[in-house]
């Protein structure tokens, strides 16, 4: 067993949910049901209700009208699904899914894509695409490009048994969380038109970097007892006992350690943002509240979805205490076929 830091203390910025919740958590898994073959899978139903996604969208976009929020519902479910499918893919499926959707992107009039993941982001990108300033289109087509190229990397390490060091590992981790575009959906779902100077300033790189660490890092914590129960080493605690000889329970603090100081370098930027005048200042703003929403959003998320500790999640955010379940290495090409 081991302790989870407490980090959901540490973080004293107010939790906001929307409040068409129901409703969009209903339409954004009929959304993935009826897009896909998931249905055909018990296992794969079973994981996309206990996953409750539409639940931290809704907390990470708490104002945001409702069809932008389910632009945003839908491409987070599309994600995490496309993660899981992920961690069972060689390099060589990997760039097949990235073709299919990167060409979607650029080429969403005209493209026709095959397969039901190609579909479902042509639906969720036409959507994004008729609203979304053009800066955040660019910034979220990049970015997804970033995590295809990271995905690839971690599918050849995976292959070849590679565990990379800490600093080769958080350069990769920044781009397979997903969280660098989710952060383009923020510049989306609240229609904000961010000029480049201002996205590509140090201060709002820093705050953004900062948030991507906190969700990242926290949900290798997190995530870790599901990882090594099926071998899987993308994991800052595994890179940590395993490059540094720590004991378990040292590296979990470690990492906790490092979210707590993401928090903190957060809130140090946040009161350090430079004026661009007026109405840059207020989007700015807004900007800044979706990336705190999505640090205290994620945090209480990790609980309440069944993903990491199953049906235990409220009982262990309470006592905090994990404990490991027996290594299963199983493959599960078989649903990776299903959603592909």
């Amino acid at each position: 067993m081991f302790v989870i830091p407490d980090l959901a203390s540490h973080c004293t910025f107010d939790l906001r949910v929307h409040e068409q919740l129901p409703r969009a958590v209903w339409e954004c898994k009929a959304w993935m049901i009826n897009g896909s073959n998931i249905a055909r899978s018990e296992k794969a139903l079973n994981s996309l209700h206990g996953l409750k996604a539409g639940e931290l969208t809704c907390a990470c976009y708490p104002l945001v009208p409702l069809h932008k929020l389910r632009v945003c519902c839908d491409f987070m479910n599309w994600l995490f699904h496309l993660d899981d499918i992920s961690d069972d893919m060689d390099d060589s499926s990997t760039v097949a899914i990235w073709n299919e959707v990167m060409t979607t992107y650029h080429h969403p009039d005209t493209y026709d894509p095959k397969t039901h993941v190609g579909k479902l982001t042509k639906s969720y990108w036409t959507r994004f695409a008729a609203e979304g300033s053009p800066g955040s289109q660019k910034r979220f087509i990049h970015t997804m490009d970033l995590f295809f190229k990271a995905v690839i990397i971690q599918a050849c390490d995976r292959a070849t048994g590679v565990i990379p060091d800490l600093e080769d590992y958080i350069a990769m981790r920044r781009d397979t969380s997903g969280c660098k575009p989710c952060w383009a959906l923020i510049e989306y779902a609240n229609g904000l038109d961010l000029p480049d100077e201002v996205m590509e300033h140090p201060i709002i790189q820093n705050l953004g970097e900062a948030a991507n660490d906190l969700v990242t890092w926290s949900n290798d914590i997190f995530s870790y007892n599901r990882e090594q129960a099926k071998a899987d080493t993308h994991n800052m605690i595994v890179i940590m006992m395993h490059h540094h000889g720590m004991a378990l329970q040292e590296a979990v603090d470690f990492v906790g350690d490092l979210c707590k100081k993401s928090i903190d370098r957060f809130t140090e930027d946040r009161a350090r943002i430079p004026s661009w005048g007026l109405d840059i200042d207020a989007q700015v703003q807004v900007y800044v509240q979706g990336l705190a929403d999505w640090i205290v959003g994620s945090l209480h998320w990790s609980f309440d979805s069944e993903r990491y500790f199953g049906k235990k999640g409220l009982q262990i955010k309470k006592n905090r205490v994990v404990e490991l379940a027996p290594v299963r290495v199983e493959k599960a090409r078989a649903e990776m076929e299903v959603f592909w």
